[in-house]
């Protein structure tokens, strides 16, 4: 049977100590791919210490434009004020962003959290964003020009899909948007002619506790979704675990949910679910080894007009 290819990749490292803990023990017993870690965010030396320490070499970079709760709030590391909002924080949400800041700034603020990975001694190995907020999906304002750039500099792939897998709800909104595909179809063009690595489909699930959502509920679409991966190409989907922690019940509405994720990706069910269903799992390497040349004039050409015109 062929394998499906999987990447578990873990967000929001660096958000909080309990989202750490859970991560760097993921990471140790080799539960998931990678992790990506936020230069912004208040737990971010502590994850880089465990970086520098382990030598770990899957994790990658979390852009982080976002600051979404209310009790768990950051500035941008160059301070720009068009990063922010009326607190001094950076933006709520996505459409904040996309609306209030200044390109130049999201420049120079793409740069710093590279170099900030950097000066940490972190050797990333891929990058990818919070929230999505470089995509451009609350007005067209897409940053993904300049991300692939940096990561086209430094050899590195980055998280966006090539193809919407229409079983996955998320991707399936995305897709009802008036030219999605052909958004995606530019984005992976460009990612080509740049030599930026991407995975083929990108999965996703709930962040928060649904309504008459269980555990046991939300296990077992879990456990189903990794018999109904794509077959061909690279999968990744993301979670965002912690440990259960009172500070992070207090802070964070989505606690329970991050709980339930780490308390599933430790379950021997999931490891025998990923063997029967034949997933195995890769990580970022691999895509970026595997990346696609760009083949068709008229892709480069669209790509090359979305990079200077970004």
């Amino acid at each position: 049977m062929t394998k499906r290819q999987l990447i578990i990749n873990c967000d929001d490292f660096g958000q909080s100590a309990a989202a750490n803990a859970a991560i760097i023990h993921l990471l140790e017993e080799r539960k998931v791919s990678s992790a990506t870690v936020m230069p912004p965010a208040p737990g971010f030396e502590e994850a880089a210490a465990w970086c520098r320490k382990r030598g770990a070499a899957n994790v990658g970079l979390h852009l982080t434009f976002t600051s979404e709760y209310d009790a768990i709030r950051w500035r941008s590391l160059t301070g720009d004020s068009s990063l922010h909002d009326e607190s001094g924080s950076m933006y709520h949400t996505v459409e904040e962003f996309e609306r209030g800041a200044r390109p130049e700034a999201v420049k120079r603020e793409l740069r710093a959290q590279f170099e900030a990975v950097s000066k940490a001694g972190i050797q990333i190995s891929h990058a990818d964003n919070h929230m999505g907020s470089l995509y451009g999906m609350a007005t067209g304002k897409s940053y993904l020009p300049q991300a692939f750039l940096l990561c086209s500099r430094r050899g590195l792939p980055f998280r966006m899909f090539r193809r919407i897998w229409l079983k996955d709800a998320f991707m399936a909104e995305i897709a009802s948007h008036p030219g999605a595909q052909r958004t995606v179809d530019m984005a992976a063009a460009l990612a080509d002619v740049l030599g930026v690595g991407l995975p083929d489909y990108l999965l996703s699930h709930p962040y928060h506790v649904e309504e008459g959502e269980t555990y046991e509920s939300f296990r077992r679409s879990i456990l189903a979704k990794l018999y109904e991966l794509p077959e061909d190409g690279v999968s990744e989907t993301y979670f965002h675990p912690a440990v259960e922690d009172e500070e992070l019940a207090q802070r964070i509405p989505s606690w329970e949910k991050r709980v339930w994720e780490y308390r599933l990706l430790q379950e021997e069910d999931f490891a025998y679910a990923l063997k029967d269903a034949g997933v195995e799992l890769t990580d970022y390497r691999y895509v970026q080894a595997y990346r696609r040349r760009p083949r068709l004039p008229a892709a480069v050409r669209l790509a090359k007009a979305l990079l200077f015109r970004g």
